[in-house]
């Protein structure tokens, strides 16, 4: 009978090592200072650092200020997608906004990501980035969701081995 409880025991810890695992490139989006009716958009990577496809169920946000827009596509096992995030920039003052959400991965069914600013008539104009600057920014957003895939591939390689 032990023998049985441990091999369902170790089955069990096998099946949540290879999973479907959620990782994003980062859990906060700080729009800082914007001026009211500016671009309220903002985007939030999401990659699967599991070994099976990633479903997004649902995205929520705290309040109808705030709409999230993802896709029910699966994830592929090292894939990325995004969460499309608005804000409205009409209303004035600071904001500190939750977007939930909910997908397949068995260990953060639940997650949670944030967005805050500040929308303020006196915020500076936003200036135009050069074509270097972009280039520039698109290569630190991409080594950024790199380095959270290979700290997620750490944490997943250490759970198995803290379960084995």
């Amino acid at each position: 009978m032990k023998k049985l409880i441990a091999g369902i025991a170790l089955f069990g810890t096998f099946a949540l090592a290879s999973a479907q695992t959620i990782t994003f490139d980062k859990t906060t989006y700080d729009y800082g200072n914007v001026k009211p009716s500016s671009d309220g958009i903002r985007f939030f990577t999401v990659t699967n650092t599991g070994d099976k496809p990633l479903i997004l169920s649902n995205v929520k946000a705290s309040c109808g200020c705030t709409t999230p827009e993802f896709s029910q596509d699966p994830i592929m096992p090292g894939k990325s997608a995004k969460i499309k995030v608005g804000y409205n920039t009409a209303i004035n003052g600071g904001f500190n906004k939750m977007i939930e959400v909910f997908s397949n991965d068995p260990v953060n069914s639940r997650s949670v990501i944030y967005i805050k600013g500040n929308v303020d008539p006196n915020a500076p104009d936003p200036k135009p980035l050069t074509p270097a600057e972009l280039k520039a920014k698109a290569k630190e957003e991409k080594k950024a969701a790199k380095a959270a895939k290979k700290e997620a591939k750490k944490a997943a390689k250490a759970a198995a081995k803290t379960a084995a």
